[in-house]
């Protein structure tokens, strides 16, 4: 009776500690502490160049226009028609500014195709104000106005693909992004008169008849020609075998920096120009900090400042705060 109480209350002991095999224990999942970093990076540094793609065609004498290098105030040289394809560089206007003249010149290999504004007319600098036409093959390429500012100013490195055809290969650029006219403002038409016989007797009456008042020159109206979208016109190297109407890809360079100091875009939270990151310590501890942005090629994002390189990152990046409870959203109005 003694013996049966005693392995009982052994049994009894062992269920109430919980006890476990060394099996059990191995099964036994392993918990992550709640808001631990499952997964991290580091910083490095690398070239980082981002580049945009546009689809164009191979074109015979492109339309592309120039623009104004500085602002102010437009004057125009009155241009002859050239017997043949210039070899030299064409002067076709100037902009004055502070006394001094800044001339505009159409490239040799195109010809003066128009004027873009009116003679005298006050203008700002990026202004497209001369059309130009390029004697034979150009690449065009279309653009949209999301791509527009992207691109406005960064057309120093451009590459072009012919789909099918001869590429990568440079393209050189022959007008910067412009918004230009299919043709020029033609004037209005000249109305013909019938020819006169000299030896016709002279009718007196007739010659005292009312005419027939012709409108004044000002009341017809122009022909306007269509204007196109925005566009940017290249010509690749002169050896380059072209086909008019071929499909093509054109590659800007829109920026480039050497030995960028750079962190994956996974691990910042933030904008294009700051941002936050999240710093993982050795102890395991994390600190949320800012940084400052530069560019990025959809893989890393360049880090200008709030980091040395050091640090360890934690991935996916901290979440930014919510807006303050009735703070009226991007755009909108509080209710």
């Amino acid at each position: 009776m003694r013996a049966s109480s005693v392995l009982l209350l052994t049994a009894t002991c062992l269920v109430l500690a919980g006890c476990t095999s060394a099996a059990d224990e191995a099964t036994t999942p392993q918990v992550v502490e709640r808001g631990s970093a499952m997964t991290t990076a580091t910083l490095s540094r690398q070239n980082l160049t981002t580049t945009v793609s546009l689809s164009g065609k191979v074109t015979m004498n492109p339309v592309f226009g120039l623009v104004a290098p500085v602002g102010g105030q437009i004057r125009y040289v009155d241009v002859t028609p050239p017997e043949r394809t210039p070899s030299k560089p064409t002067r076709v206007a100037s902009v004055w500014a502070d006394g001094k003249a800044n001339h505009i010149e159409v490239p040799a290999g195109a010809t003066f195709a128009g004027r873009l504004v009116d003679d005298k007319s006050t203008v700002t600098a990026g202004m497209p104000v001369v059309s130009a036409k390029s004697a034979g093959y150009g690449v065009v390429a279309e653009i949209d106005a999301e791509k527009a500012y992207q691109l406005a100013d960064a057309l120093t490195s451009v590459q072009v693909q012919i789909k099918h055809g001869p590429g990568p290969l440079p393209c050189t650029v022959l007008g910067t992004i412009a918004a230009l006219p299919a043709g020029t403002v033609l004037p209005p038409p000249e109305q013909e008169q019938p020819p006169q016989d000299p030896n016709a007797p002279q009718d007196p009456a007739a010659s005292q008849a009312p005419q027939p008042q012709q409108p004044a020159e000002s009341e017809q109206p122009p022909q306007q020609s269509e204007a196109t979208g925005m566009r940017l016109v290249c010509v690749p190297p002169p050896e380059t075998r072209m086909i008019n109407g071929a499909a093509a890809t054109v590659e800007v360079v829109t920026a480039s920096v050497q030995n960028a100091l750079v962190a994956p875009v996974e691990a910042v939270a933030g904008s294009q120009s700051s941002g936050k990151v999240e710093v993982v310590s050795a102890d395991g501890t994390r600190e949320v900090r800012d940084v400052v942005l530069g560019i990025t090629d959809g893989e890393v994002v360049e880090i200008k400042s709030g980091l040395t390189g050091d640090e360890t990152l934690a991935m996916p990046g901290p979440n930014l705060p919510a807006a303050p409870q009735g703070a009226p959203e991007s755009g909108g109005v509080p209710k």
